[in-house]
């Protein structure tokens, strides 16, 4: 019997295919709560990073002898704990808010550009006007629900996978220096210290070969086992002593409740703006991942009230985690392959995964051990994820007909917007708050590559296009090729 056969066989003990089709069906409890667990395990690592990025750019992260070090429990709790509301409003939905599908919510990478430079080396001071900047971005990303429809002409794959491209682009330094030992170590001998690499290289290695050469969900869970494996080899070599896993979870609550406005509520125009801006971008996201389960799971188009129900869930769901301390959280994209591989449209198996994340989260000795984990084996997991978002921006951009006008918009934007990121000093004389969004690099790409989009003629003559192109201006769909 082959693997997939009996992948089929164990569908089919789940239920008929019409029911398994079927959003509302419900399996039995002892099938339904692995199911759910299943889906938590696969974006558990991607949900949490975010968090501790976000601190260690702030200055109270992993590496760092900051007094606030201790903060960066409550963030990776709160992570754990909205990622589950932020899925309930999807899976049981509260009136229009909610697809009433199976859509699994988390901690959006997309908004770490724009964290970064709101709280770089300014400490906990900073999430104030963070968390408020969250809480408006959450309330607009709501309000889209009522135009989404009429919004997604301006985000074709020319700007959405740029935007993804730009993302990971912004990201992949962060690994290379939690890898070699994290931003306090630099200027360190132990920084990129064969020690140090090691531990990356043991999480990159096992996340490969359970990618490549496992199936099911030993292959969907490889990066979170790959991190299991890089913690166990840091124990093995003295790199994380064991009395500090056990320091850290006696010193960790059993239970806490989440605190309202624990950091305060400041207004920063730099982070409002920056927050409702990238909305839009990752509203188009949830749009494609609604897209995705429907058509994977049920063979169908998602309707305009799910797509409509799913934008409400993604903004509300962000408002209430930015009350209480918790990063924007969005659909996540990993679940709907997932979704496709078991053949489970059922809502309420993400229902039990929602609960099991939101035990996680009012149970602060499960961050406890989050935080033990070294910073040089989070580094081999993020040179994957990131690496993989980088790699997901192509993927969209291979739909883009790469005619010269769509040549022209790609390149002013990437060379504008990565240019940004690579030298911020170029903009140090513009208004702190533009200053901010500027250097994510991220904003003013996706806004020329919008504006550019709109504005354009169709198609731009071969000779103008050589102007700009060196003679190098391609060959693609909308290029004739040249003699």
């Amino acid at each position: 019997m082959t693997a997939k056969e009996g992948t089929q066989m164990a569908t089919h003990s789940i239920g008929t295919p019409e029911q398994l089709r079927d959003p509302n069906y419900t399996p039995a409890l002892y099938r339904a709560i692995p199911l759910g667990i299943q889906h938590v395990l696969a974006m558990f690592v991607s949900n949490v990073t975010p968090a501790i990025i976000v601190a260690g750019a702030a200055g109270f992260g992993f590496g760092s002898n900051s007094p606030d070090f201790p903060e960066l429990l409550y963030l990776i709790q709160m992570a754990m704990l909205f990622a589950g509301v932020a899925t309930l409003l999807q899976t049981i939905t509260i009136g229009p808010v909610g697809a009433a599908l199976p859509i699994v919510q988390g901690t959006s990478f997309a908004f770490i550009p724009i964290m970064i430079p709101l709280v770089a080396g300014k400490g906990v001071d900073a999430l104030a006007a963070l968390f408020t900047g969250v809480i408006i971005g959450g309330l607009f990303h709501a309000a889209l629900g009522t135009v989404i429809g009429r919004i997604r002409f301006a985000l074709p794959p020319l700007v959405t996978g740029l935007v993804v491209m730009m993302i990971g682009l912004a990201l992949v330094r962060v690994g290379i220096q939690y890898a070699a030992g994290g931003v306090p170590a630099i200027g360190t001998p132990e920084y990129g210290s064969l020690l140090n690499w090691s531990a990356a290289l043991v999480v990159i290695l096992v996340t490969l070969a359970l990618k490549f050469f496992t199936r099911g969900m030993l292959s969907v869970s490889a990066v979170l086992l790959g991190l299991i494996a890089g913690y166990l080899y840091a124990i093995l070599i003295g790199m994380l002593p064991v009395s500090a896993i056990s320091g850290s979870w006696e010193r960790a609550a059993v239970f806490a409740l989440p605190q309202p406005f624990k950091y305060g509520f400041e207004f920063s125009a730099a982070a409002i703006i920056g927050f409702c801006l990238m909305a839009f971008v990752s509203a188009v996201e949830t749009v494609g991942d609604v897209s995705g389960i429907t058509k994977g799971g049920a063979g169908r188009e998602a309707t305009d009230k799910e797509i409509e129900g799913a934008t409400y869930a993604d903004g509300f769901g962000t408002a209430i985690a930015g009350l209480f301390g918790g990063f924007p959280n969005t659909s996540f994209s990993q679940n709907v392959g997932l979704i496709a591989m078991t053949g489970v449209m059922s809502r309420h198996v993400v229902t039990w995964g929602a609960l099991f994340l939101i035990l996680c989260g009012l149970v602060p000795k499960v961050g406890g051990v989050i935080r033990t984990v070294p910073i040089e084996v989070l580094g081999g997991g993020v040179i994957v994820m990131f690496g993989m978002v980088v790699a997901a921006g192509i993927s969209m951009l291979s739909d883009v007909e790469w005619n010269r006008r769509n040549m022209v918009i790609f390149a002013v934007s990437l060379s504008i917007g990565f240019g940004l990121q690579l030298e911020p000093s170029a903009v140090q004389y513009l208004p702190d708050w533009l200053r901010v969004l500027m250097v994510s690099g991220l904003l003013p790409a996706a806004f020329i590559a919008i504006v550019l989009n709109l504005i354009l003629p169709d198609e731009l003559t071969e000779e103008a296009t050589d102007q700009v192109a060196g003679g190098l201006s391609g060959v693609g769909p909308g290029s004739p090729r040249r003699d």
